[in-house]
């Protein structure tokens, strides 16, 4: 089970922070440091989903709040952020992974070059603009046109300063920007994409806004950053042998668990490898992700696509490309005149193939047959043994 406390630190400026620390269950192979802008504080919902999908990566996470200032006393700033992540280095480990939102994001990139041990770096709906984290020197007794050019100036020193930090980040870096960003424009995620230097990553969250408000979007981005940031961490230790990689502790075991993507989201992890499933709006659910018989319709079709191309590779035929399309409903037993159930209703499943290449028609018709010989379609052919049993917390 994971445990929750409270992480407090000393501020840069004065007084104690406090941040909200999400451990996982057993020992965590990493930490992580988030610095967000979401609205409910470390305990909004999008917070929670980010620090619930690293934790079930074996992570611990300390979320802190930069809200803007108009939302709590006081804005935490860059320096805060480094304070928290010696907090982290003197009683747990230094963080590996840097996460930061909003204004967040911008504290992150100023602060990572303090922290040699972070491996990977998130940059979720962050400005590129950094002129707000920098503090405004002295300039009373000036003008106002004056005071106004020397901001200008700051402001633009903060900005190139800051672009200079992501060009020499050196860590991986996943940016991850919503279109229809209202708060903070697109075209900041493109800079910051220019900026940086391979290896990076850019995720498109489509539909999404900039607090990720709809469940949906906050589960999506939250999953994408924990699995894309295990990549560059070593296995995680297992309880009996050692090290094992993220995920289920076998590799033939897949894990579904509720996401929190209104009620029927599930987050599934196979083999290291993190879905999403769900169910359409229209019958109550948060369309997050691909129904179950999408999932089965799909695994049928990836089956189908690897068997003909390992086929066609070993023959030596010119096959360029192979696409699957694939569509379930349930039909009446009398219409079907070959099936051997005669009542009722049964499951139909309809595959189209369409092969590309430079293929006569005998090999075209030998892929079809081989495509019946999928493992997946000769399981659903198949008799099919399920056997459930209950596992009891902490049995």
């Amino acid at each position: 089970m994971t445990e929750t406390r409270t992480l407090t630190f000393a501020g840069a400026r004065a007084g104690r922070l406090a941040g909200r620390l999400d451990l996982p269950d057993g020992k965590p192979r990493a930490v992580v440091l988030v610095a967000h802008c979401f609205s409910g504080g470390n305990a909004g919902p999008a917070a929670a989903q980010i620090a619930r999908s690293f934790n079930e990566q074996s992570m611990a996470v300390l979320s802190l709040d930069f809200a803007p200032a108009d939302e709590k006393p006081a804005r935490l700033g860059a320096d805060d952020l480094a304070m928290a992540a010696a907090q982290l280095r003197s009683t747990m480990a230094a963080p590996s992974i840097l996460v930061g939102h909003s204004l967040g994001g911008a504290a992150v990139f100023a602060i990572a070059g303090q922290v040699p041990e972070t491996r990977a770096v998130v940059a979720l709906a962050t400005s590129a603009d950094a002129a707000q984290l920098a503090a405004p020197d002295q300039i009373g007794g000036q003008t106002q046109q004056a005071q106004q050019a020397q901001q200008a100036q700051q402001a633009q020193q903060a900005q190139q300063a800051q672009h200079q930090r992501i060009a020499a980040l050196g860590r991986p870096l996943l940016v991850i920007h919503a279109p229809d960003d209202e708060v903070v424009g697109f075209g900041d995620a493109e800079v910051i994409f220019e900026a940086a230097r391979h290896p990076k990553s850019f995720i498109s969250l489509d539909g999404a806004d900039h607090g990720l408000t709809r469940p949906a979007d906050a589960a999506f981005a939250a999953g994408v950053m924990a699995a894309w940031a295990a990549r560059y961490l070593p296995a995680a230790e297992g309880p009996d042998r050692g090290t094992s990689t993220p995920g289920p502790a076998r590799d033939d075991v897949v894990v579904v668990t509720e996401s929190g993507a209104g009620p029927y989201g599930q987050r599934i992890i196979a083999g290291g490898h993190q879905l999403v499933a769900d169910e359409p709006a229209a019958i109550g659910g948060a369309d997050s992700g691909p129904t179950p018989y999408d999932l089965l319709l799909a695994g049928l079709g990836a089956c189908t696509a690897i068997t003909v191309r390992m086929y066609a590779d070993r023959k030596g035929w010119p096959l360029r490309q192979t696409t699957v399309r694939l569509r379930h409903r349930r039909i009446h037993a009398t219409d079907c005149a070959y099936c051997e159930t005669r009542t009722g209703q049964l499951d139909q499943i309809d595959r189209e193939l369409q092969f590309e290449g430079e293929l006569t028609d005998d090999q075209r018709a030998r892929l079809l047959g081989i495509a019946e010989r999928c493992p997946v379609h000769r399981t659903l052919h198949s008799e099919v043994l399920v056997t459930t049993i209950e596992d009891q917390p902490g049995g």
